[in-house]
């Protein structure tokens, strides 16, 4: 059955975690007014909001999520829907991929976390990506073309990223994969369930429609040398993944019914697994392990099954399971072990609690001892023990308990404990750790023109590999016009950029220099106007929760399923947000760092000192201003700022 796409009306456990009356005054303010006038006066501090700043992406979520409410205005002759997209695309090429499987770290970070509950950005996202599919969006192509060549090794999300960012800046890109299909593991280790091909299709095809190039089936030192890359390209870029599995490091891991989640995943999304055995073990504890979980929970397994037609020999690549398609397909009993306690798992909460409403068991805080054969070598259990596992020092700890052993039947084990990079052919790369190290450009260390990022440097989210493509794109483009390739910024985010609005508006900038920095003496901005999206994230602390009344999230619908309706069933789980949902959840952003336009500071000003700009002169983050002959450093602008723009800093 699915959850309605509605607001929930009942008010969560956490409702209002701010409390009206919390607010301290420290004594700051005794020693800012003297004889009648303040050594602060209000200055105007653009900041990056925690979910930017918790986004590996880097995208301006703040900026979209204002597009879609309202408060930023488009250009003439675009939709809302069009402009919020084109903002958050220039980090993020896959919005609906990302909006449907990304754990949304920025929802974690999200300051509306404080008031009652976040707000729902990947539904946004998810709402914006759909959109451009439907209208056909394409990406604008570059107007000039720089004649310099480079190769992007991995269609991952990483390697897609990276051409994706270096073909806007009309470098000739050429993707090497090899792989059939570009996707990576958006492709080849998420379901279909979870991704709908047609989706990642789509937003591929996006990419390549800039006129970046493709050689698949090709695997650099087999197909094509490393020196022959060297000889071609200008510059490299390694988006290798880690797409090999890590076997159990217990006895008996060898049996061939024991295999790892990656390749399991591989031959699920490649068509190859038709059936699981009857009793599947995964191992693991992360969102993959969910997957594998789920999808041999909808598989599930066959009667009479013939030594041929054995799962494990279909993930080895040697056999298609024709004989499925005419046999009764019976729900497999699937068990989940982890290390960690159910509530401590690496897994996004909610994909937790969709598995164990498909019926699959979950076993916390349970370590794998060994791997029990029968006569014929095939394993036929996996023996755990109970265990306590916490973080020490950074460091895992795990204390088994002896005397709990016991064992779980299986005909299939999946390892879902981690990935590894395959470097065959490509072994100069490897720090001898099965990584590639790397400079803060993410150019690889020793090697001038050679750039890398995703799971090769350390396996994390595809969001985080998307990210890591976009700073290295930046890296290569710097390379390839011979220049020094800078530091990059604390925070590394795409922030809101207020010449880009003055420009759209037609109104004059009469400052160059970038970012902006205190404003008193420029046109550019209104007076002390500083941008520190670069180097601050604002915290909640610094905002005026008091002004933002309950409003319940927007809730996706989601099809919970049965482990009866589980099985055979490889239909999308999750619905997107209807548009005006979309437009209410946008709505309750808070706007963290930069002013939404609630003219709170306008009408509680005792001296009519902040004054809003003329229109004809005014745009986003172009609001307000103040008169600071009437200004007397009251702060009551600042106390009343919703979103921490408004600061008391002149003066210091």
């Amino acid at each position: 059955m699915s959850t309605p796409t509605v607001a929930v009306a009942v008010k969560p456990l956490n409702f209002r975690r701010y409390k009206d009356g919390n607010t301290t005054y420290s004594s700051w303010q005794k020693e800012i007014f003297d004889a009648g006038h303040s050594h602060k006066c209000p200055t105007y501090i653009q900041s990056t909001p925690p979910c930017q700043g918790s986004c590996p992406a880097g995208e301006d979520i703040r900026g979209y999520l204002n597009i879609v409410r309202g408060v930023e205005k488009p250009p003439v002759g675009i939709t809302w829907q069009e402009y919020a997209f084109r903002r958050l695309t220039e980090a993020n090429p896959f919005p609906s991929v990302m909006g449907r499987v990304c754990p949304a770290p920025c929802e974690s970070g999200c300051n509306r976390n404080q008031v009652e509950d976040f707000v729902g950005i990947n539904s946004v996202e998810h709402f914006l990506g759909d959109y451009a599919i439907s209208k056909g969006l394409a990406y604008p192509k570059p107007t000039t073309l720089t004649g310099k060549t480079v190769a992007v090794i991995g269609g991952g999300p990483a390697g897609l990223s990276a051409a994706y960012q270096l073909a806007l800046k009309g470098h000739s890109v050429t993707l090497f994969d090899e792989r059939a299909e570009l996707g990576g593991m958006m492709r080849y280790g998420i379901p279909g369930f979870r991704t709908p091909r047609d989706v990642l299709d789509a937003e591929i095809q996006r990419i390549l429609d800039l006129g970046v190039k493709t050689r698949m089936n090709c695997r650099i030192g087999t197909d094509i040398s490393m020196a022959q890359i060297r000889e071609e390209f200008s510059a490299v870029f390694l988006g290798l993944g880690a797409q090999a599995g890590r076997a159990l490091p217990v006895d008996g891991s060898d049996a061939p019914n024991c295999v790892t989640a990656t390749s399991f995943l591989k031959a699920f999304n490649d068509g190859r697994l038709q059936h699981v055995g009857k009793r599947v073990v995964v191992v693991g504890g992360g969102d993959t392990s969910i997957d594998v979980a789920t999808v041999a929970r909808r598989l599930g397994h066959i009667d009479k099954i013939n030594e041929s037609d054995r799962p494990e020999h279909a993930i080895a690549g040697h056999v298609a399971h024709d004989v499925a398609e005419a046999s009764a397909r019976q729900g497999a009993e699937v068990t989940l072990t982890t290390i960690f306690a159910i509530d401590k798992m690496q897994a996004t909460k909610h994909e937790v609690e969709h598995a164990l409403s498909e019926g699959i068991t979950i076993r916390g805080g349970m370590a794998p001892v060994c791997v029990v054969r029968g006569s014929d070598g095939r394993a036929t259990a996996l023996r755990i023990m109970r265990c306590e596992a916490k973080m020490i020092g950074g460091r895992l700890d795990i204390k088994n308990i002896e005397g709990t052993e016991e064992d779980i039947p299986a005909d299939l084990i999946v390892s879902a404990i981690g990935q590894a990079v395959d470097f065959n052919g490509l072994e100069e790369f490897n720090n001898g750790k099965g990584a590639i190290n790397s400079d803060k450009n993410y150019q690889v260390q020793g090697q001038p023109g050679f750039f890398v990022g995703g799971d090769v440097i350390r396996p994390h989210l595809l969001t985080t590999a998307i990210g890591h493509g976009a700073i290295a794109a930046d890296g290569i483009d710097r390379f390839l016009q011979n220049e020094a390739l800078e530091k990059r910024p604390k925070i590394d985010v795409h922030a809101f950029d207020l010449k880009r609005k003055m420009l759209e508006k037609g109104l004059p900038i009469t400052q160059a220099s970038e970012p902006m920095r205190g404003t008193d003496k420029s046109t550019a901005a209104i007076h002390n106007y500083d941008n520190r999206s670069d180097r601050y994230v604002i915290s909640h602390k610094e905002l005026y929760l008091g002004h933002f009344p309950f409003v319940a999230r927007n809730r996706r619908g989601i099809t919970s399923l049965t482990a009866d309706q589980a099985l055979d069933n490889f239909e999308e789980r999750l619905q997107p947000l209807l548009e005006a949902q979309v437009v209410a959840e946008a709505k309750r952003c808070m706007s963290c760092g930069q002013c939404f336009e609630c003219d709170n500071c306008v009408v509680y000003c005792p001296q009519v000192a902040v004054f809003k700009v003329p229109k004809a002169k005014s745009t986003t983050g172009r609001y307000v201003d103040t008169n600071y002959n009437k200004c007397i450093g009251c702060h009551i602008c600042a106390d009343v700022c919703p979103t921490g723009y408004i600061q008391m800093g002149l003066g210091d």
